[in-house]
């Protein structure tokens, strides 16, 4: 940066050099060729043109004939000033002369003086051409390089000024970064807590700060709910586990006191309470890392479907009621939504008393399924306990003994995946869960009755 500074101010140098050297000759030239032109014009036969006055405005006056010899010049004026000869064509000549050894110089204008003329110079210069030299000394700015001098100084300076700015503005924008890239490295995966600082203004390196604290939160939060899931799962875990080595241990240890079948035949419902941990446990891993794919689904088809499917079979006979307002339609995965409303309704009939009632809904752009059964109900500091993995109330494992908690926290993931929300609202008896999901951009709710699907009863989730 600083190297092209230096070129560009160089190359700027140069041609103000050029124009202001251009500038001082052209206004001096033009002085010395108007007192030239006047000179001429004022020579008659009355006044004496071989002792001309100097003229105010001009430092070298003199006559010179095609020979180089000074046929007039002012006493008081300077020394007489080797000139050059014009060109047979030329009438008018601007250039630099030099006196003896150079020590003073004059810009000089030489006219050709009109031949009619010649008689003042004396019998002998008649038949002569003659010229006019008129110089003004060369400014001291235009001696010795010093206009370059000058200009290189200049551009010198202004290139250090441009480094010393550069290397500032970058100082103070790299300033941050330092800052940013020191905090960085002190967070490791055991303190997630650090956030690197944010610059006070609004830009690119304040918003890479902010971003990178947004990404950082986002880390922190993932990996505490990953400590904690896998906390959670180890602990539930344990227990079976610890129960299925002491069945084995025992009847290892004392064959003849141990009924081997019956042993056996525990060992493999403990086994199987494993197998429906561990399938729920990946079945909420994968929920909450997988996108679910998205097709229009109608959701009183699907309310219909997940109540008509539990009718025969079922050990609570705990009637559902449903009650639809228009056809709201939301994008989404079928299976999942299917799921998630089965959980609900087989957690509702667990806990009703005497009914479950589902309402389908439109309004605000979303649409509203709501599970309520007339059951104790969940208490207000609970409401968001029971969609944590393995949070299992009192009431909830008195109901279903063989139950791993995470069927709420997977139908909340699943419910987040497809951008919606899953709640437990207030209702006057029992719990009132609401599941809302963005309706499809083209579905608009119709002021359609309502109206009562057949009441079926359930089958509660295994």
């Amino acid at each position: 940066m600083a190297l092209l500074s230096l070129i560009v101010l160089t190359a700027i140098g140069a041609s103000l050099d050029f124009a202001i050297r251009n500038a001082v000759e052209a206004r001096l030239f033009q002085a010395t060729q108007r007192t030239a032109v006047d000179w001429i014009v004022s020579m008659t036969s009355e006044r004496a043109p071989l002792t001309p006055a100097l003229p105010r405005r001009a430092d070298l006056l003199q006559v010179t004939d095609s020979r180089g010899r000074v046929v007039a010049a002012p006493p008081e004026g300077t020394p007489p000033v080797r000139t050059t000869p014009l060109g047979t064509a030329e009438r008018v000549r601007n250039r630099t002369e030099c006196g003896p050894g150079g020590d003073r110089c004059f810009l000089v204008t030489a006219i050709r003086i009109p031949p009619q003329l010649n008689h003042l110079f004396g019998p002998d210069e008649i038949d002569h051409v003659h010229y006019i030299h008129v110089g003004k000394t060369r400014p001291a700015l235009l001696a010795a390089y010093r206009l370059e001098l000058l200009t290189g100084a200049g551009v010198l300076a202004a290139a250090a000024l441009a480094a010393w700015a550069t290397w500032a503005g970058v100082g103070r924008t790299l300033r941050p970064m330092a800052a940013i890239r020191a905090r960085a490295s002190q967070i490791t995966a055991g303190d997630l807590s650090l956030r690197v600082p944010e610059p006070a203004r609004d830009d690119e390196i304040a918003q890479l700060a902010r971003t990178a604290n947004r990404t950082f939160a986002e880390i922190e939060e993932t990996v505490g709910c990953q400590r904690q899931f896998a906390q959670i799962v180890s602990h539930e875990l344990r227990s079976p586990v610890t129960a299925l080595r002491v069945r084995l241990e025992e009847a290892l240890m004392y064959p003849d006191e141990v009924d081997l079948r019956d042993a056996i035949r525990k060992a493999l419902a403990t086994t199987e309470r494993l197998q429906s941990i561990i399938d729920a446990v990946l079945t909420y891993a994968r929920v909450k890392r997988e996108v679910p794919t998205s097709e229009p689904v109608d959701l009183v088809a699907l309310v219909r479907e997940e109540t008509s499917s539990r009718t025969y079979g079922s050990p609570v006979r705990v009637p559902v009621r449903v009650f639809a307002s228009g056809e709201p339609k939301v994008l989404g995965n079928r299976s999942q939504l299917a799921g998630v409303l089965g959980n609900l309704i087989a957690n509702a009939q667990r806990h009703a008393e005497t009914a479950v009632e589902i309402s389908v809904a439109s309004g605000n752009g979303e649409a509203v399924v709501t599970v309520s059964d007339d059951g104790c109900g969940v208490a207000p500091q609970d409401r968001e306990r029971v969609f944590e993995p393995f949070v299992r109330l009192a009431d909830g494992r008195r109901r279903d003994p063989g139950g791993s908690g995470l069927g709420l926290a997977i139908c909340r993931a699943i419910v987040r995946a497809h951008h919606g929300t899953l709640r437990i609202e207030d209702s006057p008896r029992g719990a009132r869960f609401a599941l809302r999901l963005p309706l499809l951009s083209s579905d608009r709710p119709s002021a359609v009755p309502t109206t009562a699907i057949r009441p079926a009863p359930v089958i509660p989730a295994h």
